[in-house]
Order: C-alpha cells, then structure tokens, then sequence
C-alpha cells in the first residue's frame, strides 16, 4: 500500500510516523511519501520520520518530494494536513479578528471563514490531481476547517473518496477509555452529533451499559459542568467561542500573543529538536501542538476501511438518512460504520432545539463560505459573514469583507480576477 501525505512538512508527521510504524504489518505500507511545499522544512521533519523508521527496522519506504502529483501518483490514501499560507496567516486571522472586536480563531468566527476562503481552492485542486492520478485512492482530511473542507468535497469533488477527522471525538473517546480502565477507545460509543468543532454528546456506552450519569458528572471543560448537567449534554471545547464569547473576545485582547505566534515558538523548538541527527523518537513537547490522538485518528480509520472492520468511527461526512430532519447532503460530524466499502452513517437521535438550532445557522455559514471559496464571489462571502453567529453587524460587513479579502489577496486571487 502507498499513503501519501500532503503537508509533510507539518510538526504532526511525526506522530502520524509513530502511529504508520505501531501498525504497518496490519495495515502492509509499502511506501509513504511526504510532500510539502517547503523544502527546508519537509527536510528536517522527513529527514526525523526517516530515522524513526530506520529505528523501527525500515518496514516501509519514506519518499521525500515538493512534487505533489508524484507524490499522489498510484496512492491508496492521501492525507492532507496543510495550511494554505502557513503559520503567518493563522496570525493574520487571529489580528483580523481583534481589529474588529471578533472571534479570530483558525475555524471558528472570521477566522475560520478567512482560512476556508483560502483553503477550499487548493484541497479541491488536490482532489483534482487524485482524479488523474489515483482515481481509486481515499482521501483523509485534517485540514482546518475541516467540516467545511469535506463540505467543500463533497459538492465539488464527489467522484472522490472523502473524508474528514477531527481529534477532538477520539480525543474524548480516549479520555472517558482512561477513566473508566478500558484499553480501546473504540470500547466507547458515543452519541455524538454536530458539525465539526460546533458538536455535542447526549449519551455514553459500554456495549449495552450505560456510562452516561457518570460521564456528564465527571466532564467540564470549556463549559461549567453545572451548566452541561443542566443541559443534559456535554459540549465540544470549541462552543466556548459561541457560549462564552466575551470571555473569549477579553482573553483576545489581554493576551500579549496570539495562538498563532504560541504555536510558531512552540514548531520552533519542535523543528530544532527535529533536525537532532540523534533523535529518533516523538518528543514530549508535540503535545503542546495540540495534537493529541491525531494518528491514532487517521490509522485506525484507514485500517478499517483496509481491513473491513465494520468499526465505528465519528468522521465528517455527508449525514444521508441518519439524522431526522436534516438534508441529506449536509456533512455532519457523526458515528459511522467503516469498512472496505465505505464510510456509513449510522441512525442518531437528533439534536435538543437549543442545539439543533445553532448547527443549522453555523451549517449556513458553511454552504455560503464553500461557494464562495469556489466561485470568488463576493456577495455569498458577505451573507457568510452576515449569517454567522460570530459575525459582524450589517454596516460593519462590507468593510470586514474587505479588509479580509486584501489581507489574504496573494491567496485569494479569484475573488480579484474581475477588479
């Protein structure tokens, strides 16, 4: 089997290495190619994940390559984890963000919406290349925002095989596994439903027991958990922004940095560590990155389709007939059956109203934000903003478009080809 990954330069490729060396015999990798624009930095992360499966024994091939579509050329998976402007664009949409007294985070807010407007062109361009090149190969997404990407496919790509992951349900499969002294975090079922990174959980099991009275007692992260008790749901961390949004918009203008530049200070230490020509393990610090579970995520959901496991899995993709009351074509984030044949959703009880309500005002967002990367145009850009939860007011939204779109124009440019 060849894997390719796009955005092989990422400081996560070494946990992804770490999870392809752990299961290589289940999954039979033959070759693993890591593509990236950035040549220096694909060569100090390749020149590390090469010595971590040297260290293993050599059981797979790691290609180097700034070549996408030699990279994608007869692949099985394509993985992609890019950041179409890198780490300096996160920090613009973080600063946009505060110019306007708004959520600048990269997937929520305007934020996000800056990042889909650049992202969605590039990840269908790639889905393009799969089309010629490994036109039977899946695609697995990490890419942020992830839903709106897989939305993105889904629409605009359908011959392709798509997909999209989120560590944040197994990240929280693996937590309530730990507590409760369970190996697998696959032991646990969640009853969870959402969009990616605006979701909720109503129910836990074990097989048939249920875990759920002890969950929701235990559980409070982003959200109080006398107030998600109450709720009778456990809340995504990333409701914060939509549930505590003053908190959120004070830390924004109190922090003396932005995430982003915490993150570069933190991919700084990680390359230097990287480029150790005696280091050949995952260091500790990859955990700062935010990553937790991230291979554990993406291995497991290629060896279930590999393997025909019938494993159920939460993925970002199109919801069918699982959710009453909700169009079919909508990507949800939900738990599917995966095997060889595919990924299939699996019948969820719906949203509570408070919720329900919520995800369809954001999932309008998404189908605006999704046309709008496509086509350039401006106009669903502006109802995107106008419709957002997090949006500006009306008489601001012209002028947040604007400044939006100038800041990122070098990544931008069919929203300009007619100026």
């Amino acid at each position: 089997m060849k894997i390719a990954t796009i955005g092989g330069g990422s400081t996560y490729t070494p946990e992804l290495a770490q999870g392809f060396i752990e299961r290589h015999q289940r999954l039979g990798i033959r070759e693993w190619w890591l593509m990236d624009i950035d040549a220096k930095r694909l060569e100090i992360v390749g020149g590390f994940v090469k010595r971590m499966v040297g260290a293993a024994g050599n059981p797979f091939k790691v290609y180097l390559t700034t070549d996408r579509r030699a990279a994608m050329k007869g692949a099985d998976f394509i993985v992609t984890q890019i950041r179409v402007g890198g780490m300096n664009a996160r920090r613009e949409d973080e600063y946009l963000g505060q110019r306007w007294g708004l959520v600048g985070q990269e997937t929520t807010g305007i934020g996000g919406m800056a990042n889909g407007l650049r992202t969605v062109p590039v990840i269908l361009s790639i889905a393009e290349d799969m089309c010629e090149f490994c036109p039977d190969a899946w695609l697995v997404n990490f890419t942020n925002p992830s839903g709106l990407v897989v939305e993105a496919l889904k629409r605009y790509a359908p011959k392709v095989h798509s997909v999209g992951l989120c560590n944040g349900p197994i990240g929280y499969q693996m937590t309530f596994a730990n507590k409760l002294g369970l190996s697998s975090p696959f032991d646990v079922h969640l009853d969870y439903l959402g969009l990616n990174h605006l979701a909720w959980i109503q129910g836990a099991r074990i097989g048939s027991q249920d875990i759920w009275p002890q969950i929701l007692k235990e559980e409070g992260v982003s959200i109080s958990a006398d107030i998600m008790k109450r709720l009778g749901v456990i809340c995504n961390y990333y409701l914060q922004y939509y549930y505590n949004t003053q908190s959120v918009l004070k830390g924004q203008v109190e922090n003396q940095t932005s995430r982003a530049e915490q993150v570069m200070k933190i991919e700084k230490r990680l390359l230097e560590q990287y480029a150790d020509p005696t280091l050949n393990t995952v260091p500790p610090e990859l955990m700062e990155r935010g990553g937790a579970y991230y291979s554990t995520a993406c291995v497991h959901l290629i060896e279930a389709i590999i393997l025909d496991l019938g494993q159920e899995h939460i993925v970002n993709t199109r919801q069918g007939d699982a959710v009453p009351g909700i169009p079919p074509e909508w990507v949800m984030e939900l738990p599917c059956r995966v095997n060889r044949d595919g990924i299939h959703p699996l019948p969820t009880e719906p949203l509570p109203l408070f919720a329900d309500g919520l995800l369809r005002v954001v999932k309008a967002y998404e189908l605006l934000t999704v046309q709008a990367a496509y086509t350039g145009d401006r106009i669903a850009a502006l109802k995107a903003l106008i419709v957002h939860p997090l949006g500006p007011d009306v008489d601001q939204a012209l002028d947040v478009l604007d400044d939006m779109l100038k800041t990122h124009q070098a990544y931008l440019p069919n929203f300009f080809e007619n100026q």
